[in-house]
């Protein structure tokens, strides 16, 4: 296909899939504060659950969590109540005992369970690696059927979220020995992590709040990826043609299409 028409395909592609990437807070959201920072929308049924538990003051037009403390031990124990609470009134997918910092800019605010993030609208950060073949074959990984979220669709190789206390970097290098079985020095000729888009998309237990960054690499003849962590089903090879008409049948997650999409575009037009 000339270089012209397909970046025609892609620009049209890329519309549609950031217009459902970047929508407007669920309805009756109320923005979140915590520690003098707005940092999230709260979904009208987390507010609801938490109305009562004296951990938050619910004003007309705001959700204050733990209002009058700081940043700290008294502060990171309360949003463990509070990601309790949610637990208990159902407000959550799942519970998965790992903590992401709740970040603004230019500061970390405290951390709480993963699975509270999208109730309450919090910004997380998601890692990528568009790993490459010598000849110009893109490694994707197909995700398991037991996921909670996009089961058994195609993503990136690696991809997934930054933990509390860790560097971009370093998730990304946990992210590929867990996902794709990749050594650190068989990724070591990566480029740096780039933002693609921040991700505001409803969500059916809230508000997906998200910075995609991507890195790109291209894998040793010879290198097979294997996934460690049981979380996916199937790795495989496939080529710039075979990727973008997966994309538009709808088989890749969203997030993957994003970024895989903006590779393509910056280095195969």
């Amino acid at each position: 296909m000339p270089s012209d028409s397909l970046a025609a395909r892609l620009s049209l592609l890329e519309a549609d899939l950031r217009a459902q990437a970047v929508q407007a807070p669920p309805d009756h959201a109320r923005p979140v504060h915590l520690a003098g920072q707005r940092c999230g929308w709260a979904t009208l049924a987390a507010c609801d659950a938490l109305r009562d538990t004296g951990l938050v003051r619910l004003e007309d037009q705001a959700l204050q969590l733990l209002p009058g403390l700081m940043p700290g031990p008294a502060l990171d124990a309360g949003l463990a109540r509070i990601a309790d609470t949610l637990r208990q009134a159902r407000c959550l997918r799942g519970w998965r005992d790992e903590l992401l910092d709740i970040t603004v800019p230019g500061a970390c605010l405290g951390a709480i369970e993963r699975a509270a993030m999208r109730p309450l609208g919090l910004l997380t950060f998601a890692v990528h690696l568009n790993a490459w073949t010598p000849d110009g074959r893109l490694w994707v990984a197909r995700r398991s059927l037991s996921k909670s979220t996009d089961p058994g669709m195609w993503d990136t190789l690696v991809g997934g979220l930054v933990g509390s206390g860790e560097a971009l970097d370093r998730a990304l290098v946990r992210e590929c020995d867990e996902e794709a079985g990749l050594d650190p020095h068989q990724i070591a000729a990566r480029g740096p992590l780039r933002t693609v888009l921040r991700m505001q998309r409803r969500l059916p237990e809230g508000y997906q709040v998200e910075d995609l960054l991507t890195s790109r690499c291209v894998l040793a003849p010879g290198v097979q990826p294997a996934n460690r962590d049981g979380e996916v089903m199937e790795i495989a090879t496939l080529s710039v043609a075979e990727v973008i008409a997966r994309i538009e049948a709808g088989e890749f997650t969203l997030e993957a299409a994003l970024v895989i999409l903006e590779d393509i575009r910056q280095h195969h037009l």
